[in-house]
């Protein structure tokens, strides 16, 4: 590997750019170490997992600058950005990664408000008199 190689992920509104390096498997986030960005586990274990399963969290220094949503969305998009990196670097990890199920963006995000409605689909109190 000659240089970085990046990756980005997206999850409801939170965007990630992901800068992937030979290192020793320093993992940032906005200028923060990981697990003060993410003090939550499961987060911290969601930013790992791509990194777990193909048994390399301490062969690269990552490098992740997130934006909007909020923390778990930014998690799981840094998870999805890190296994496209990894894919760039090594084209051979893609049926690892892909059967993890870590290549595919969750398509999930919030339902629009409809007019006449209090919320997406909830409406307003029905009052008989």
């Amino acid at each position: 590997m000659e240089k970085q190689k990046n990756g980005v992920g997206r999850r409801k509104e939170a965007v990630t750019r992901v800068f992937l390096s030979k290192g020793s498997g320093n993992i940032t986030v906005n200028d923060k170490d990981y697990k003060v960005y993410f003090p939550l586990v499961y987060l911290q274990n969601q930013v790992e997992r791509p990194l777990k399963t193909i048994e390399a969290i301490d062969k690269f220094d990552v490098k992740i600058n997130a934006a909007g949503g909020g923390l778990k969305g930014q998690a799981e998009a840094a998870m999805l950005g890190i296994a496209r990196a990894l894919v760039e670097v090594n084209a051979e990890l893609r049926p690892t990664l892909k059967a993890a199920g870590l290549l595919r963006r969750d398509p999930r995000s919030v339902e629009r408000k409809k007019f006449g409605h209090k919320k997406a689909r909830r409406s307003f109190q029905f009052s008989k008199r």
